[in-house]
């Protein structure tokens, strides 16, 4: 199943930490040459050298604050520039914020919106394009299982994440038929930077359930490569997601809060 992506070109935005470095070196594993998205360019220049000494595959590195005004146009037009065709898409970039929502300042909540939504929307909307015009392509967008459920204290990412995976299923439908396939990965608490910038301290529950990034990137990438509109990962998460769609979503939102804090 992963031979089709040899001497593909797989771009993943996100890439400098967490499921971004795992999706990027399992995607080179597979020989998928990279591009690597992310504002932090000393990371990225740290794996792209351990990637190239060990996988050979080529690997073009763009350091790029994607909510900066037209960063995901301006990043197309470069690579189109450059004759950089883009196979492969992972929607990684994200982040969370905790707390009520009148204490996030607005600055932080605003940009933690915009990426989580606006930008994943306008990278899909340019790379889909040229995919569908060439008849082949994978989007992976990363969502959460808090997509499923309201949660108190992340009102609004859970809130940004819905949107993920409705957009997601929504935009699989759409591409049925052209080559192109869209999957949402729905993961669960995972062992990444997620909660320092989050501004949380990990709940037990949190502690008890959280999952390695590794396991978490290639349950993601085999959804892909099987053309899955969604996968959520972990079979206590799954439970979990098909358990809120049969409570009254006040019920939801109490129990979300009881475990995530």
């Amino acid at each position: 199943m992963t031979e089709v992506l040899r001497g593909k070109t797989a771009l993943i935005t996100g890439a400098s930490s967490g499921l971004g470095v795992d999706f990027a070196r399992q995607l080179a594993a597979y020989g998928c040459d990279l591009i690597l998205v992310a504002r932090r360019v000393e990371r990225l220049q740290e794996l792209q050298a351990e990637i190239s000494a060990l996988y050979g595959v080529s690997i073009d590195c763009r350091a790029m604050d994607l909510v900066e005004p037209d960063a995901p146009q301006r990043l197309y037009e470069q690579l189109q520039s450059a004759g950089r065709q883009v196979d492969i898409l992972f929607n990684n970039a994200g982040r969370g914020l905790y707390g009520k929502l009148w204490t996030q300042p607005w600055d932080q909540l605003y940009h933690m919106l915009e990426l989580d939504m606006v930008v994943l929307t306008q990278m899909t909307r340019l790379f889909a394009a040229d995919m569908v015009a060439r008849k082949f392509g994978y989007i992976l967008q990363v969502a959460s299982t808090g997509a499923f459920q309201p949660i108190p204290t992340y009102a609004a990412y859970a809130a940004a994440k819905s949107y993920v995976l409705s957009f997601g299923e929504a935009l699989h439908y759409e591409l049925r038929q052209t080559g192109v396939t869209c999957t949402v990965l729905c993961p669960g608490v995972t062992r990444t930077e997620f909660f320092e910038v989050a501004g949380q301290t990990p709940t037990l529950y949190q502690r008890s359930t959280m999952m390695d990034s590794a396991t978490v990137a290639r349950i993601g990438i085999t959804a892909m490569l099987q053309g899955r509109s969604s996968v959520v990962v972990g079979w206590l998460n799954a439970i979990f997601a098909l358990g809120t769609r049969l409570l009254p979503r006040q019920v939801s939102a109490a129990i979300a809060h009881r475990l995530f804090g």
